[in-house]
């Protein structure tokens, strides 16, 4: 049997506390602690009626939303529409989440729409890759185009949208429920409204619909003054556990939290703090667990592209970006494999991500994997793990952020909630 056993309890508050460390205030850090070790305690006591609820209520046979993990049988999927996609402006919390050479690109395009004929060919990548995961027998859902050119202003702060490229980024489906993440950008605050039409579809079918708190976005939330002038800084911050979103407010993207069954694990990032952290982990208890890993990454981001689980107890680990807990899972008996050096060419422009977007695959069932059509490397691990590759090019359509892992959002998947840690 699988086991990690030191992420869960008392532990989990301990590693919560230290990944903090000196990024923040001492009372606050005590809080969060505190927080962390209590909240075991809290759901026993707390949602004692929500379980039996649970208990009591299990997906409805006719209900369109089910999944538990990243492996089994797909059968449905929404994925993402790169028509009318914007540059985000060019605020703080964009430059910590971009690479540096790119920065003149957003101060020039920030509010405008992506380069004309670059967006044509991912938008045509992308209706490709729908034709052939039909051809594979899954049903297909796109979200609805919008303008995003389309100012807009809170009480806060104002800002042009972005795109409903990566339903990954802000639905997370557990079990029969869908999960709106209340995202970190400003640029992403109205996102969820492409998807409206669909979730209330899938409500309408027996899901549970929920919506976690939407942040202010004010600017308390962001480190106004975060230095990140080198990759040498940014692995500093990282590592003291700094980061550009501050725990004004809870926050988090859906891409920073991958699947196993009853285990869910989630890393503290550029666009997920602590406290979005804790909401899901009081919210999805006492039914699963939520565990908080770390890696030396100087820009973390989405975990799917730096450590992406494709099977029961068995996870691709990318290997510039070492995992801090990697032993537990290999102690617990997983599988860890680190993928192949990306062969995407340095002269191809990626805005909003790295090149490891080459490990950011779907895998549409244990036995099957959708993976970029250009790295032949990774299709060669895949066929010697006994897994067929379906090769698709979305290479335009990287440039936008993300790969087939991002670019949906698998609604339906043919399988049963199980435990793969013990």
């Amino acid at each position: 049997m699988l086991r990690v056993r030191c992420l869960r309890g008392g532990s989990r508050g301990a590693e919560a506390a230290h990944y903090i460390g000196s990024g923040l205030r001492g009372a606050f850090t005590g809080w969060v602690q505190r927080t962390f070790q209590s909240t075991q305690a809290a759901a026993a006591s707390q949602n004692t009626c929500a379980a039996e609820d649970k208990a009591a209520s299990p997906v409805p046979k006719d209900c369109l939303v089910c999944s538990y993990n990243e492996w089994d049988p797909l059968e449905e999927v929404i994925v993402g529409r790169a028509e009318n996609a914007c540059v985000p402006p060019f605020s703080v919390e964009v430059k910590a989440n971009t690479y540096e050479k790119y920065w003149g690109f957003y101060q020039k395009f920030g509010g405008q729409g992506f380069p004309k004929d670059h967006l044509k060919k991912a938008i045509a990548e992308i209706e490709e890759m729908c034709n052939i995961l039909k051809g594979e027998g899954v049903i297909v859902k796109r979200p609805d185009p919008i303008d995003w050119s389309v100012k807009y202003k809170t009480p806060d702060f104002e800002s042009t949208g972005m795109y409903a490229a990566m339903p990954r980024d802000i639905l997370l489906v557990v079990g029969n429920e869908i999960i709106e993440a209340p995202m970190a950008w400003r640029a992403r605050f109205f996102e969820y409204r492409a998807y409206r039409r669909l979730i209330k579809d899938y409500f309408n079918s027996g899901a549970k619909w929920t919506t976690a708190p939407k942040p202010t976005m004010a600017d308390e939330l962001y480190d106004q003054n975060y230095p990140i002038h080198s990759v040498e800084d940014r692995h500093k911050l990282a590592a003291q556990g700094k980061f550009v979103t501050t725990e004004f407010e809870p926050c988090f993207d859906a891409a920073d939290f991958i699947r196993a069954g009853r285990d869910i694990f989630v890393q503290r990032s550029q666009v997920t703090n602590y406290m979005g952290i804790e909401w899901m982990r009081r919210h999805l208890a006492p039914d699963y667990r939520v565990h908080v890993i770390s890696f030396k990454d100087p820009n973390p981001m989405h975990i799917d592209a730096t450590f992406n689980i494709i099977g029961p107890g068995l996870v691709l680990s990318n290997p510039d970006r070492p995992c801090h807990q990697i032993e537990l899972f290999k102690k617990a008996g997983w599988t860890v494999i680190q993928p192949p050096v990306p062969l995407i060419p340095d002269d191809h422009p990626l805005w909003m991500s790295s090149k490891w977007l080459s490990m950011n695959v779907l895998m549409l069932d244990e036995k099957r994997v959708m993976v970029d059509a250009n790295e032949t490397s990774i299709q060669k691990m895949f066929e010697k793990l006994g897994i067929s590759t379906i090769k698709v090019n979305i290479r335009h359509a990287n440039s936008l952020g993300g790969g087939f892992h991002c670019w949906t959002c698998d609604i339906r998947r043919r399988g049963s909630l199980q435990s793969y840690l013990d």
